[in-house]
């Protein structure tokens, strides 16, 4: 048991390192190729964080093991919101940029609802992975498209690149890219077979550990950056990571998850993706309040985060 107890463990230091060395990269070569600030900070940043869902999800659904796979994905999305966002307020209230209210927050509430439909069976198929995966790749075109066409409100959002333009040589960029990548799966080898040792030690399904703990572990970066943006009162970075981390984890990694190997997931009930639904909607009036999220509501979404995790140790 201590041994699936390291490989847990070591898993998410990988996991935490291996995104911290691809986002470092890519937006460094996103910024080379003249993508805006606006750009790199909701979409190659959300993206980046995700990484370690997007490969433990893959791994996992390799090894037959559906219910990490989709666990995994609901899981983190609900922390994401409840404790991320949740934390960020307690450090520093968010004031919510128009945009990501009007139009990126409900793009998230759609996306979950679309989930719903489309898991009614308990399994992604590859022609629902396909739908899924094409709606990523318009999302993000959408996003590219409009901000170069918004180039001005990008200063105006107050999104800082996470790397200065450096003069370092593109090789390194590509370096830390391919070091990312490999520390990545590395560390979702050791996480999934770990946290499914210990699922049958303790007696726990695959469902709970990928709910939780597994899902708590690949939403570090996500954690990270929102936190630090926080502190630094850069609300927009702390929103949009999450919010687009919340789109690509449903489109993206499901869809290419799905398309690699269809998944079949009879451990997570309709209760979690209602939870998912309901967090993803509640965010939407917590930000209409002022325009902003503040320490009583981030503390409101911390709260009925531990109200639902009881609820998975009740049942």
């Amino acid at each position: 048991m201590m041994l699936d107890i390291l490989s847990v463990l070591g898993g998410l230091v990988l996991l935490y390192f291996g995104a911290t060395f691809l986002i470092k990269g890519a937006v460094s070569v996103a910024m080379r190729a003249g993508v805006s600030v606006l750009v790199v900070g909701l979409t190659v940043v959300a993206y980046g964080t995700s990484m370690p869902e997007m490969v433990v999800s893959t791994m996992a659904s390799f090894k037959d093991a559906g219910d990490i796979a989709v666990g995994n994905v609901v899981g983190s999305n609900i922390f994401n919101i409840a404790v991320i966002l949740g934390i960020s307020a307690l450090i520093s209230p968010m004031r919510v940029n128009l945009k990501v209210l009007r139009f990126d927050t409900p793009v998230m509430l759609g996306v979950a609802f679309l989930f719903l439909l489309i898991f009614s069976d308990f399994r992604i198929s590859r022609l629902d992975a396909i739908l899924l995966f094409s709606l990523a790749v318009a999302y993000t075109v959408f996003n590219i498209v409009k901000s170069r066409k918004e180039e001005k409100r990008a200063e105006e959002l107050g999104i800082e690149p996470i790397i200065a333009k450096n003069a370092r040589p593109v090789y390194l960029d590509i370096g830390f890219i391919l070091l990312g990548i490999g520390v990545l799966i590395l560390g979702s080898n050791f996480l999934v077979s770990g946290a499914t040792a210990l699922a049958k030690v303790f007696g726990a399904s695959e469902a709970f550990i990928g709910l939780t703990i597994v899902a708590a572990g690949t939403s570090l970066p996500e954690l990270a950056t929102s936190l630090v943006a926080a502190v630094k009162k850069q609300s927009d970075i702390a929103i949009g990571n999450v919010v687009g981390s919340n789109i690509f984890n449903i489109l993206a990694i499901l869809g290419i998850s799905g398309i690699i190997h269809p998944i079949e997931a009879p451990g997570i009930s309709f209760v979690d993706i209602l939870v998912m639904i309901g967090f993803s909607a509640l965010v939407i009036p917590l930000m209409k309040t002022g325009v902003k999220i503040s320490r009583r509501e981030g503390a409101i979404m911390l709260l009925a985060y531990i109200a639902y995790v009881a609820y998975l140790l009740y049942v």
